[in-house]
């Protein structure tokens, strides 16, 4: 059977509306919408919805995949997306859980190691503390994000979202935590993003069962992230008393953070008043450091995948035989494993058969 659910997932990952696959398609916009409600279009009409939007054939005949809904997953702007912004999200999202259900069934994945911080909410330090604890962390800089969300199984993915409204989300699913990181920030800014979206998922992840939004959940994350990132007892005795511009531009790379990111932290732990804060966030400003991160840190990338990656490439397996496997276009894969498939070593020469000792 045609699955009308895929055909909204490839629309939705094109950014289209269903007017203009009509029109890509050479067809009306009632034949498209009759698709999108379940009426079973003629075999030539499925060819030219494949085509038009350049998915395989055979992905719209598989079973419906996980259509994440908008409350269950944690979209930090999303008053300012736009439903064709907040779609294609949606759809990688859903490619993603496809990705990692056909990566289960071949490699064994760490068991996820997450505690339910959700009574720390209105204590979101305190909550950063407790899983630093729990992952015998102490106070000491974490060397790579990524590579410790990955041990304690969350689910990495990369973004290429070329949108200023999408810098991460996260959500659960099947009791697997999962996060999305758009490339187009900067390393600092992403490492941010992670550790805000790891918030989500310790203190918020009921949310989506509860009839409100949870209030002051942004700010919640925002303060668990930096509490994470950055812990109090570290920071004061790396930097004292004395605070300048340069001071912080050297010791950000000590816990792989913006500089506006570090000077906001030094504030929030009250060691500089609010006038040396405002006279250093100018300060960095005139520098760069708002827009970007002039000398900035080697960007992380999901250890996992490219082990996986380096795993098929040795038994022989293509870009193309895995795209086949998922039934995705290859660069719909390419998105979500952070472009590994360019940095991978040659596979070895298959032995020649033919030759008999």
């Amino acid at each position: 059977m045609f699955s009308a659910k895929r055909l909204k997932l490839a629309r939705y990952r094109r950014k289209l509306s269903g007017k203009r696959l009509a029109e890509i398609a050479d067809l009306t916009p009632i034949t498209i919408s009759k698709a999108e409600n379940g009426h079973q279009p003629d075999d030539a009409t499925i060819v030219k919805i494949a085509k038009a939007l350049n998915y395989p054939l055979d992905f719209f005949y598989l079973e419906d995949p996980e259509l994440l809904e908008t409350k269950a997953v944690s979209f930090r702007s999303l008053k300012k997306m736009s439903a064709a912004e907040r779609n294609a999200s949606l759809a990688a999202g859903s490619n993603g859980i496809a990705l990692y259900d056909w990566i289960d069934q071949r490699f064994n994945l760490p068991t996820p190691d997450l505690i339910d911080l959700s009574k720390e909410r209105e204590r979101p330090e305190t909550a950063a503390r407790l899983l630093r604890q729990h992952w015998g962390l102490g106070d000491r800089p974490i060397g790579n994000l990524l590579k410790l969300y990955e041990s304690k199984g969350i689910r990495i993915l990369s973004l290429s979202e070329n949108t200023p409204h999408v810098d991460a989300y996260s959500f659960w699913h099947s009791d697997k935590p999962y996060i999305f990181l758009n490339q187009q920030k900067t390393a600092e800014r992403s490492n941010f993003d992670s550790a805000h979206e790891l918030a989500h998922l310790v203190l918020h992840f009921h949310a989506a069962r509860e009839s409100a939004p949870i209030e002051d959940a942004e700010k919640q994350a925002d303060q668990f992230a930096s509490a994470f990132l950055m812990p109090e007892a570290d920071v004061k005795s790396t930097l004292g008393l004395t605070h300048s511009a340069a001071q912080i531009i050297k010791a950000k790379n000590r816990w792989k953070v913006s500089a506006m990111a570090l000077a906001t932290r030094l504030h929030g732990l009250n060691m500089i008043s609010d006038w040396i804060y405002r006279s250093l966030i100018i300060e960095l400003g005139k520098r760069g450091y708002r827009r970007g991160e002039p000398i900035g840190v080697e960007r992380e990338s999901s250890i996992v995948l490219e082990k996986v990656l380096t795993a098929l490439w040795k038994n022989g397996l293509t870009r193309k035989d895995i795209a086949s496997d998922l039934n995705l276009p290859w660069e719909e894969v390419e998105t979500l494993i952070f472009d590994l498939s360019g940095h991978l070593p040659p596979r070895p020469p298959k032995p020649n058969l033919s030759v008999v000792n």
